[in-house]
């Protein structure tokens, strides 16, 4: 076996290793008891998933967009009638 073999054989022993404590510690803050993955571990708190906004903060956001844009074409309208 190569350097590269074993160094990557090891790389893997840690990613199992790890996830093993990432598991003990999920489950010790009373987080979720399922597997962590490597890759897509969960917030400490174990909260994850997709975020939901409500109705009123969507409709600020699309009036702080639409200000927005009002404001930036009120420049360009009021550039144009300068020149």
């Amino acid at each position: 076996m190569n350097i590269v073999e074993a160094l990557r054989s090891e790389e893997v022993k840690l990613q199992r290793q790890l996830t093993a404590v990432k598991n003990a510690i999920a489950a010790l803050n009373g987080g979720s008891t399922a597997a962590v993955s490597p890759r897509h571990a969960t917030s400490p708190n174990g909260a994850g998933g997709k975020r939901t906004l409500s109705a009123e903060g969507r409709a600020n956001i699309i009036r702080a967009a639409k200000a927005r844009w009002a404001k930036i074409r009120a420049e360009k309208a009021k550039g144009k009638k300068s020149k």
